[in-house]
This record gives structure tokens, sequence and C-alpha cells, in this order.
């Protein structure tokens, strides 16, 4: 009889195979175990290990805890989610190498305090998600060869088990508890609520120029010391539906904030390369703006001509493209108004010469990123095809809120998209 490894491994080769009568047959042999009185637990924690182990590959090769949580929901289902947080808080109470404190600060975030030895990780996960054995081991198989087929992306920080010395640093994000972050959320939090477009516009207009101060602020501050940090990175979902749009909004609200953005469509994120507040500045828009332009493409269409003769879908996409441009334009105005105000504040006080080369060398340091971790990067162009979608999204974007500062083909930059 073969042991437990032997029986997950048979079971995990059929799944990715083609003969499903083969791939429930080897399911039928998980189901049976080992043969010996502990076969049952012997298989869970085989499964368990190997979840463990396929995990362990993925984070030198770029995967953090949330990226891994959001493919597993996007490619199987919040149930298979909840097993992989499980094996990632088994796997790191085991953990004995260095972790860095942004990696536990994720996990904390996704893993529940549920857990235990080896055998009763997937036996509890499978009482608390109500499935029967069968279920469970068919679940548990298809998320393992999930996990083991996953290919390598950008190491945007250094992954566990690495020393700062090992990697060069990389400047992560600003702290979520600074003061002027959470005056931000809140002025943003009203923005998306209120249904006057006039007061929305105010109360981002403030959180704008926080962020946009808080930003130069920190370039000064970094050139005057002695650093050798480099640029770090975020990853923003951009699933389904309109992810070309949410990538196309990505892009802008990077380049609007000094930042680099490339969209890896087939695995439903943008990663977003820049300096440390200018990362906070572009998390905190992309998610304000995209809730301000969902609620207000469903409004458009309920506003729309009767019989106007186009699809929602196509519509939509026209509307939130357009949404996008005319938020970037707005962006990079804003952005512009505020580095010329800072230029002449710092002229005033016979600094003249120092802001805008300090913000040149940051933006080629996140250029030289970008060609870093992306060498073979392609640019992607959108189309769309409602005029009065087009009409609308513009229109929208107009009254919004604003806030500054591996497989096929996956590195791709959203481009400009031309209206037909």
């Amino acid at each position: 009889m073969p042991d437990a490894d032997e029986l997950v491994a048979n079971a995990l080769a059929a799944v990715r195979g083609t003969d499903v009568r083969q791939a429930e047959r080897q399911l039928d042999q998980l189901m049976v175990g080992t043969g010996a009185a502990d076969g049952t637990t012997a298989v869970d924690a085989a499964l368990l290990r190997r979840l463990v182990r396929g995990l362990g590959r993925l984070w030198p090769r770029g995967w953090q805890p949330v990226d891994v949580d959001r493919i597993t929901s996007r490619r199987l289902d919040a149930r298979a989610a909840r097993l992989v947080r499980a094996a990632m808080g088994a796997q790191r109470r085991d953990q004995a190498e260095p972790v860095p404190a942004w990696w536990d600060d994720q996990l904390r975030d996704l893993v529940a305090t549920e857990g235990g030895a080896d055998g009763s990780v997937l036996a509890g996960w499978a009482s608390r998600e109500g499935l029967d054995r069968a279920d469970a081991l068919r679940a548990a198989v298809d998320t393992l060869a999930l996990v083991e087929s996953l290919p390598p992306i950008a190491v945007l920080r250094p992954p566990p088990g690495t020393s700062g010395a090992a990697l060069p640093r990389t400047a992560g994000t600003a702290r979520s508890g600074s003061p002027m972050l959470d005056r931000v959320r809140a002025l943003l939090a009203k923005a998306e609520s209120t249904t006057f477009p006039a007061e929305a516009e105010a109360l981002t207009g403030k959180a704008q120029e926080l962020i946009a101060r808080h930003s130069i602020d920190e370039a000064l501050l970094a050139a005057g010391s002695e650093r050798g940090d480099l640029p770090g990175g975020v990853r923003l979902s951009t699933d389904a539906p309109y992810a070309g749009a949410k990538a196309l909004l990505v892009q802008e609200v990077a380049a609007a904030n000094r930042c680099e953005a490339v969209w890896s469509d087939d695995l439903g994120f943008a990663t977003v390369l820049g300096w440390p507040a200018d990362l906070v500045a572009v998390e905190l828009l992309y998610t304000s703006l995209l809730v301000q332009a969902t609620a207000a493409m469903l409004r458009g269409r309920a506003e729309r001509r009767p019989g106007s003769g186009r699809r929602t879908k196509v519509w939509d996409e026209s509307f939130l493209n357009a949404f996008a441009l005319r938020i970037g334009e707005r962006l990079r105005a804003a952005t512009d108004a505020a580095t010329n105000a800072a230029d002449q504040a710092a002229a005033e006080t016979a600094g003249a010469e120092r802001l805008l080369p300090v913000l040149a060398a940051r933006g080629e340091a996140v250029r030289e990123r970008l060609d870093t971790l992306f060498p073979g990067v392609t640019r992607h162009r959108l189309s769309v095809r409602d005029a009065e979608g087009w009409s609308s999204g513009t229109s929208a974007a107009d009254r919004a809120s604003l806030d500054v500062g591996g497989a096929r083909k996956p590195r791709q930059v959203p481009g400009r998209p031309d209206p037909r």
C-alpha cells in the first residue's frame, strides 16, 4: 500500500492531467488512506506538509501572503483561500528563519488563530467549511495544484529567510498609523459617502493637499540623509469585471504620483513601483477613486437614454476608461501645482536648486527599478467603443474627488485608449 506522501503525489498528478476518471480514482485512494489505523491523519498531514512546502517555495519567487490569498480566491474560491491562510499560519508557527515585520503584519490581517498539529489543520478547516471528507480532499488537492503552479513574479521586498544585507534595502510604504494618513482616510471616506459632488471635491482637495505636501517633504528629507534605499512596490487588485479599465486607473494614478505601474492581467493585479509616500498616495487614491467611479457608473447607467442601443458592458468599459484618463489629467495638474508651489517656497528660503533635482533623481531611480524588475515590459492599448459612455465617464471624473500624493505576457502597462 502506498504511503501518505505517495498517495498525495499520485492524486496531484492525476488532477493535473486530463483523465477525469483517473483523478477520481486517485481521490478515492486518498479517501481510503494508507490502510493503517491512523491513515486518515497521515494523509492530512502529508497534504499540509506539501502545501506548506509549496508556499515556502513561493516566497523567494516574489509572492507575498496577500498575493497568494488574492489569486487563490480569484482562480478557485474563498473556501480554498481560507485553506491557504490556515497553511500559511501553520508555516509561520514552525518558521525558524528571520521573518520581516511587514510579513507578520500581512499574516496578521489574513490568518485566523485556528490551527494545530499537522493532522488537525486540514480537519479543522473542513469542519469550519462544512465539508465532507471527499469534498475536503478534492478542494485541498486543487489548492495544492494551484500553489505549485504559480510562476515567479517580481521580488518587491526581501522575503523570510533573507537578511537586510542579503538583498538591497527597499523602501516600503508608510506606516498606517500616521496621523496625516488617518486624516486623509477620513477625508476620502467622507468624499466617497457624500452625494454632493462639490462637497466631495472639497474634501478630497484637502486630502490631496496633505499628501502632496507630505510627499515633497519626504523627498527632501531623504535627500538630506545618507540612505541606500531603493524604491519599493505594492500590488493592487485589478480583477474582473473591467480589469483593463481598473489597470488604466492604476496607471494614471501612479503616473501622476511619480510612480510606475505594470499590469499582470493574467494574475489579476498591477504592480506599482515608487517611494513610500507616493505609494501610499497611489493606494489611497486608487481605492477611493474606484469606489467613486463605480458609483458614478451605476448612476450613469440609470440615466442613459431609453433605447440607446449599446450593450451595458460596452458602455461601462468606455465610461471607466474615460474616467481614468480624465482623472489622470486632473491629478497631474494638481501634482504640478503642488510641485511649483513648493519650488517657489524653496526659492524664497535660498533652496531654489534643491527640490526639482531631488524629484528628478527619485523619478530616475523608480524607472531604473522598473527596468530591473520588468525588463520585458510591453505596452497595451485599450479601445473605447461607446461615445456616450466616454462622455459620461469624463464628466464623472470632472466631478470626482482627488487626493495626490509569468506566463503569457504577464507584464503590461495599459496605454491610452483610442475613443471610437
